[in-house]
């Protein structure tokens, strides 16, 4: 120590000095010297590396040097903040007003010595991150939804909260997969055909095939009874048929104008392509986003406790609403890890005769589920090829058979959700491609049963979409009002009681709105517009569900975590992406296209038009593109790519054991806080003695 600091510290002398608090220490530079080695060797820290450093003889452990204390903290602070001063704000370092004040005034003075061009530039970064903050919370204030989930999560906890932003979050995706297909499809066709700009359609040029594969019955119009209309408006047949809704309405060759030709078959692929590629991306992005913050607050419980408690207030809210809101908000986060706790003490508390019995009843239940779901999907392959082969109507009241499954784990609901659309879309694609007679020799296809299949897959997709609509909105009013109303009027009865109030069951909520964008990006490609219908569908969904939630249903009494909720919607998502791009991959790549309808009647498969396009590139881009999707080009690239991938695995590991270090770190510099503030204290009540 100092000599002024020692001489505080000798108990012999009567010294009029002020008493030093705890609160009041800072760790500067000027308030320590060197410090004695002996002193330094009694921390904690020294004395666990020392532990842990035993067989180690070091140099710095026999000289005693394994601190270096002649640098203060401060000091390295400082300047490790004055050489970051030009590229980032001092509001990413946690400093006290004045600090930030002092560093602020280095840095103008640091400005007088710059350039004209070096202080330009910083002004203009410096105007350019204001105007990104100022705009990004502009764009808060436009988020769709913000105050009724930000009224959610204040009353229900974040888990139901992330259902409702997860909601949002397909809004948007269907938005801009609606729009993407609007612009590439949609507008040419409607700007020649209202004639808003000088074009013309190019009819598909007249190929020679089999006039019986270019039969297309059309729909009769004559005596047409009234409900005759109610009943095209929920199939998607009828007078919806001929409209642009379906693939069958887009049959031209492409749009000429002024001063290029429009090809619309490859506009029609590249528009279900873009908008595959685009939400796996995004769904990608949001995936990883939520899979770190799951990984950082499953690595360390105690930590989310405590930033919770001492750093989970927002001190901007003034308003006393919004400060219930977050209390609430708050308290159901802290209901949600002390759960998880329970549930992980309860698990490791387990005896191994408790064990055995858990995992023999889980086995003999999966054998029933698996019983049960090869019996609903054999049901559904007879009811579908009934559906088609008897009545031609689509399964209307598949989704029904399907849409309250049993009271399975999430994981077995997921399995069964999905799993009816592989069955129906096999069984939709075995009939299509098998036939009796030689049509589908001379096709490709089941030309008889299905002249235009693609347009009659639309409609399966686009009944399966209406009537998952029709059945959310009946359960909700016909099923969970009612029962809210005898729960709540006629408690008295001791089986209404046994009844109860409606459960919000997130999971199942989830499974139900997954099972619908399925459906969308599989009928996407078949019925244009149906993103359209699936970004009104989900709205009117957002407000049912927050009617239901609000009034007429119970929240769940197990709290969910917002991250591992939105992680586990996501992975059921993009799961779905997956079993939507297989059949669709299939369809474009094996299946004849329709010689009847549509703008792929020149080609054998849709994928034919990808080659057609390139080969009226210039010779060298060819060669390019040839040689990109080549095998001498995909093998080594696969290597390039896994030891990319390799390299990215083995940093993470050493992130991950930089990361234990530091907290280890941290850990160390607390006890050793807590040690040096007991000496101090011991030393004021010698003095005071």
């Amino acid at each position: 120590m100092s000599e002024s600091s020692g001489r505080a510290l000798q108990p012999g002398r009567p010294s009029r000095q002020p008493a030093v608090h705890p609160e009041n220490l800072s760790l500067d530079s000027s308030c320590f010297s060197s410090p004695p080695v002996n002193f330094l060797q009694e921390l904690p820290s020294y004395r666990s590396i020392a532990r842990r450093r035993t067989t180690v003889h070091s140099r710095d452990k026999q000289s005693g040097t394994l601190l270096k204390p002649t640098d203060s903290y401060s000091s390295q602070l400082e300047d490790r903040i004055a050489e970051n001063l030009s590229s980032q704000s001092l509001r990413n370092y946690a400093l006290n007003i004045s600090e930030k004040r002092r560093l602020r005034d280095i840095q103008e003075t640091q400005m007088k010595y710059l350039s004209e061009w070096d202080q330009w530039k910083r002004y203009s970064s410096k105007s350019w991150k204001r105007f990104l903050e100022k705009a990004r919370e502009m764009t808060t204030h436009l988020e769709l939804w913000r105050e009724d989930i930000r009224s959610i999560e204040g009353k229900f906890g974040t888990g139901i909260q992330s259902y409702f932003s997860f909601l949002r979050f397909l809004v948007l995706l269907n938005l801009v997969i609606f729009l993407i297909i609007f612009m590439l499809v949609l507008l040419p066709v409607l700007l020649t055909k209202y004639e808003i700009t000088n074009s013309s359609f190019m009819l598909i040029p007249f190929k020679d095939m089999d006039i019986q594969c270019t039969v297309y019955p059309v729909s009769s119009s004559g005596l047409i009874y009234f409900y005759s209309y109610i009943i095209d408006l929920l199939s998607g047949t009828g007078f919806l048929e001929e409209t642009s809704l379906f693939y069958g309405h887009y049959t031209i060759d492409g749009v000429k104008f002024q001063n290029f030709t429009y090809d619309l078959p490859l506009a029609y692929l590249l528009s279900t392509i873009a908008s595959l590629a685009l939400s796996l991306l995004w769904i990608v992005k949001r995936s990883v986003e939520g899979f770190k913050i799951n990984l950082i607050r499953s690595e360390e419980h105690f930590q989310s406790y405590c930033n919770k408690i001492f750093a989970g207030w927002d001190f901007c809210i003034t308003n006393r609403s919004m400060a219930d809101l977050k209390h609430s908000s708050l308290r159901y986060e802290l209901r949600a890890d002390l759960e998880e706790e329970r549930m992980r003490q309860k698990i490791a508390e387990r005896t191994s005769e408790e064990t055995i019995r858990i995992y023999s009843l889980r086995l003999f239940l999966n054998c029933i589920v698996l019983a049960v779901l090869g019996a609903c999907f054999y049901a559904i392959y007879v009811a579908t090829v009934f559906s088609q082969e008897h009545m031609k109507k689509g399964p209307a009241t598949l989704r029904a058979s399907s849409s309250h499954p049993l009271s399975f784990s999430p994981q077995r609901c997921v399995f069964m959700r999905l799993a009816t659309i592989c069955v129906l879309v096999f069984s939709l694609g075995s009939k299509i491609t098998s036939c009796d007679d030689d049509t589908c020799d001379l096709c490709g296809y089941n030309q008889k049963l299905y002249p235009c299949w693609e347009t009659q897959v639309g409609q399966e997709m686009y009944k399966l979409m209406i009537f998952d609509f029709i059945i959310i909105l009946a359960v909700t009013l016909f099923v969970d009002f009612p029962r809210k109303l005898l729960v709540t009027y006629c408690s008295s009865c001791k089986l209404i009681q046994c009844w109860g109030q409606q459960e919000f069951a997130i999971p199942d909520n989830v499974l139900g709105i997954v099972y619908g964008q399925t459906i969308c990006w599989i009928g996407a490609f078949f019925s244009p517009l149906l993103p359209a219908i699936a970004t009104l569908k989900f709205i009117i969904i957002f407000y049912v569900k927050e009617w239901s939630l609000l009034y007429t249903c119970r929240p769940s009494p197990r709290p969910f975590r917002a991250s591992n909720s939105n992680f586990f919607f996501l992975l059921v998502l993009l799961i779905g992406l997956c079993l939507a791009i297989i059949p669709l991959t299939i369809s474009i790549s094996r299946i004849p296209s329709s010689k009847a309808c549509g703008p792929f009647t020149n080609f054998n498969t849709t994928w034919e038009v990808i080659p057609k396009t390139v080969s009226t590139f210039p010779s060298s881009l060819q060669s390019f593109i040839h040689g990109v999707t080549s095998e001498a080009f995909a093998v080594p690239f696969f290597m390039i790519i896994c030891l990319i991938m390799f390299y990215f695995i083995a940093l993470a590991g050493a992130h991950k054991r930089v990361v234990i270090q530091l907290r280890e770190q941290l850990s160390l510099e607390s006890r050793d806080k807590r040690y040096l503030i007991q000496k101090l204290t011991e030393a004021q009540r010698d003095m005071r003695n």
